[in-house]
């Protein structure tokens, strides 16, 4: 069975989902989402970074962002920001909303989940539900955090607006969102830990379908993995990060020769292979400083370091901290 690179970033990556808004709209409406960073500490504290995504339940919605045309939605269309830009969502293209100093998203950061709120003449009143058959169009808003630090490929390959059309969202993952919303706003067991869970495979089944219909002349770490020679090497390294890997082994193993493969390699990926394979070790070694009890020296080796002395300085020379204070700050935070 071929290895999969994509799985293995998505796991270390400790990826975390919550929906937080149930969005009543009346025309005319506009809410402007700032830089996902702004918010963090509330919506998801603790991520190194927080993408938002809203799923249009009824309705048109428009969704925009500076450097990028409008993009109508209808229902069951999800639109996300992977790289947490700021945003506006509107009843038609054009519109922009109210100055909002954003301290509600504060005030009801420990509300029960989705908190409900209207949107109307450019305002936002939270914790307000309009019924149904008074809205032009209802949002659901949610977000996912996730690790940047020590290695996250995947982010910086993403684009800046994504937009999943109801067709072709994953059959299984929009029926789910939507079954959660409504259970979780009748507060049934169990409905916030589903929520969270669906959050997560909302991004998955986005980063998939971006995959699979990437150009064929693309670059970054996601065209890499098509690539049949340098996707290859990744799986490789991925697969066995403990291995005393060099170029010319990799070469071999993939058929191409070491200034090919290199050349080839730092192309797609931005960086040359044996620098990725650094990356990924310090990225696998957090992984397992999180959600193992193995000591330094044990995961050093695991990750292909004979010395824990070198990998310590190899893991703080990316992340900026030691393995042990990393570990530690991350347990508090968690």
């Amino acid at each position: 069975m071929t290895h999969d690179p994509l799985s293995d970033v998505l796991r270390s990556v400790h990826l975390r989902g919550a929906v937080f808004y149930y969005v009543g709209c009346r025309e005319p409406w506009a809410a402007e989402a700032p830089p996902a960073r702004t918010i963090a500490d509330a919506v998801m504290p603790g991520a190194d970074h927080v993408i938002a995504y809203h799923l249009v339940v009824r309705g048109n919605v428009w969704a925009a962002m500076d450097g990028e045309a409008p993009i109508r939605l209808g229902a069951g269309d999800i639109v996300m920001f992977p790289q947490g830009h700021g945003h506006v969502m509107s009843s038609a293209p054009g519109l922009r909303a109210a100055p909002d100093s954003g301290e509600w998203v504060y005030e009801t950061r420990d509300d029960p989940k989705p908190i409900p709120l209207v949107l109307h003449q450019g305002g936002v009143q939270p914790r307000m539900e309009m019924p149904l058959e008074e809205t032009d169009a209802v949002i659901v808003c949610g977000f996912i955090g996730c690790d940047l630090r020590p290695f996250n490929p995947l982010i910086a390959a993403l684009p800046r607006q994504l937009c999943l059309r109801a067709e072709g969202v994953g059959a299984w993952v929009l029926p789910m969102l939507q079954q959660a919303v409504s259970e979780s706003r009748t507060r049934r067991a169990g409905s916030a830990a589903i929520l969270e869970r669906v959050s997560e495979m909302v991004f998955v089944d986005a980063a998939r379908r971006y995959l699979e219909t990437m150009p064929e002349n693309a670059s970054g770490w996601l065209a890499a993995l098509r690539d049949r020679y340098v996707g290859k090497a990744i799986a490789l390294m991925h697969a066995r990060p403990a291995e005393p890997w060099t170029i010319d082994e990799l070469g071999r193993q993939v058929g191409l020769s070491r200034s090919a493969l290199h050349e080839r390699f730092t192309t797609l990926v931005g960086q040359p292979p044996m620098q990725y394979l650094t990356n990924w070790r310090m990225q696998r070694g957090a992984q397992l400083l999180r959600e193992s009890k193995a000591n330094v020296a044990a995961i050093a080796l695991e990750v292909g370091y004979d010395s824990e002395a070198a990998f310590c300085r190899a893991f703080k020379r990316l992340v900026g901290e030691p393995p042990a204070a990393w570990r530690r700050s991350r347990r508090i935070a968690a």
